[in-house]
């Protein structure tokens, strides 16, 4: 499986410093962050949240997809969305203190106890949730 990658070039402090995160491998764009944006109001620029979030919810979208697949289901359509929270940590500094996820599927032939124990399994066995083991993920999942 290949790698992919991104860049940010960072100028500044802290407060009043400023970056850029450039996808490499995808050539997808530059996007700026900083960090008052990140702890605020986000005036049209991301953040490393928003993007563990882009990723955790692509990722746990396309796994329920194959854990359903393993069991010859096909959603008709796959709804994932992730928030992911900055929150100060003990000791200083800050952390990612949690993701809720929220996940809805139109999926014929199972019932809501089945669907919710497909979309654990699919939660359990993402990538990027196992990445995020370290912190306490949430998930609330329904047929729609």
């Amino acid at each position: 499986m290949p790698s992919r990658d991104a860049t940010t070039h960072w100028t500044g402090g802290l407060q009043k410093g400023k970056g850029e995160v450039t996808f490499d491998s995808s050539n997808l764009g530059t996007y700026e962050v900083s960090f008052p944006t990140r702890a605020g109001d986000p005036d049209g620029q991301t953040s490393p949240e928003e993007l563990i979030a882009a990723a955790h919810s692509s990722c746990l979208a396309m796994n329920l997809s194959g854990v359903l697949e393993s069991q010859k289901l096909e959603a008709e359509y796959i709804d994932v969305s992730a928030e992911v929270t900055l929150g100060p940590a003990d000791g200083g500094g800050f952390e990612i203190s949690g993701i809720a996820i929220t996940l809805r599927a139109k999926l014929d032939g199972v019932t809501a106890d089945q669907f919710a124990d497909l979309a654990k399994t699919a939660e359990q066995t993402c990538p990027v949730s196992k990445a995020l083991s370290g912190t306490t993920i949430t998930l609330d999942a329904a047929l729609a």
